[in-house]
């Protein structure tokens, strides 16, 4: 039963993030390339997103502690990445042309209900599931790198000959996970039950109560929000190393597959070391490797060293997803975990994007991308000692299957 769960629930991951690569990756050229928007207007755009986002947070994360194991939000949010190919081609291309306004408001309440927000919302409900079934979380997440690099190897390619078909490939990949989520059965116990209609909306409140959730708060801010920053113009500033942009493309789609196989392989050790080294520690080495892959990006000049520089991630990205998860479920109570991780890590590191997405693409288009990548790398190193000195200290908790 276990070992079934486990394979369904790869799977699932697997196509999930296959789906979000292939629609979602290369979004920044799409709309610089395809729709010729500018820096500004594609920061100001990540802005509306994460404002749409941090509406839509809330609700999953109190939703999937109050539904507990059962799979309604699943279904829900695979239903809708049916829908991706057709609105981005004949819906959210055509606005932002032609609506700016109405495009990014339409866009943000489709993209952060299907990517954005529910991303989160997949990834703890796949640890609660590994928690129940006695498997390591990184090593069900090891799939979903995988399902990126399988569509980010060929992305680059397949937008070069038309950028539509990435999104069908999202539609086309929703459907498995529809076919899957129909045929897997999960068992869901009294206590299960007795746990998820305990949930209130009060539990929330309380939380903003407790000097611990700030802390964890300052530091998501300050290191997870610089961290989505950093990826959003990223393919943008790598495709201008190369002759032409589409080979520009092509490369990063290759880079990108690169990195999320080490990714993968990673998220099967990892669990390994944060259960060694504890959480919090963890969570800083993340910190420390993030704000050093940042600086060097704008030190470093070359497609071949900037593209040694991003690898760096593929060691960063498994313990950022990793420790938290085991930070959360040592310091806080487990049964709230869902809201934890979407209000206090997703929730908040996009408060810390909005604010700063649109200012970022406008250094972009001034100062340019290495100054920018320097300040970044800075700002993220401040927060990491600001972590070192606040984080809770695990205090000898194991944390096996926590």
């Amino acid at each position: 039963m276990h070992k079934n769960i486990y394979i369904r629930f790869s799977a699932i991951f697997f196509f999930f993030f296959l789906s979000w690569a292939a629609s979602y990756t290369l979004i920044s050229i799409w709309m610089g390339q395809v729709l010729h928007l500018s820096g500004v207007k594609i920061g100001f755009l990540y802005s509306v997103n994460g404002i749409f986002t941090l509406l839509l947070q809330p609700l999953y994360g109190y939703f999937l502690d109050r539904l507990g194991m059962r799979k309604s939000i699943l279904f829900f949010l695979s239903g809708i990445l049916v829908l991706m190919g057709p609105f981005f081609i004949y819906i959210y291309g055509p606005l932002l042309q032609k609506n700016f306004p109405l495009g990014i408001i339409l866009g943000g309440i489709f993209l952060s209900g299907s990517y954005l927000a529910s991303m989160g919302a997949v990834e703890s409900y796949m640890e609660k599931a590994s928690r129940k079934y006695k498997f390591e979380y990184g090593h069900v997440r090891m799939w979903s790198s995988l399902g990126t690099a399988i569509a980010a190897f060929f992305a680059g390619s397949i937008f070069n000959i038309n950028s539509n078909y990435n999104f069908w490939i999202g539609s086309i990949a929703a459907i498995f996970i529809l076919i899957i989520l129909c045929t897997t059965k999960i068992n869901i116990t009294d206590v299960e039950i007795k746990d998820s209609k305990s949930v209130r909306v009060k539990d929330v409140f309380e939380l903003f109560k407790l000097k611990k959730f700030w802390i964890f708060v300052v530091f998501i801010i300050g290191v997870a929000s610089m961290y989505t920053i950093y990826d959003q113009q990223f393919p943008r500033y790598f495709a201008e190393q190369f002759a032409t942009i589409k080979a520009g493309n092509q490369m990063y789609g290759y880079l990108n597959s690169l990195q999320t196989f080490l990714e993968a392989g990673m998220m099967f050790v990892t669990p390994k070391i944060v259960n060694k080294l504890g959480a919090r520690n963890p969570m800083l080495l993340m910190g420390f490797l993030v704000a050093v892959r940042v600086v060097l990006t704008g030190i470093v000049s070359g497609p071949i060293l900037i593209s040694v520089v991003k690898l760096i991630q593929a060691f960063d990205f498994p313990l950022l997803y990793i420790a938290i998860f085991k930070y959360i479920n040592i310091n806080f109570e487990s049964r709230l975990s869902s809201i934890l991780y979407l209000i206090g890590y997703q929730f908040f590191s996009q408060i810390g994007v909005i604010g700063v997405s649109t200012p970022i693409g406008r250094m972009y288009d001034t100062i340019g991308y290495r100054p920018t990548y320097m300040y970044l790398g800075i700002i993220i190193l401040f927060f990491v000692l600001i972590g070192f000195l606040t984080l809770s200290k695990d205090s000898g908790v194991s944390l096996e299957n926590n």
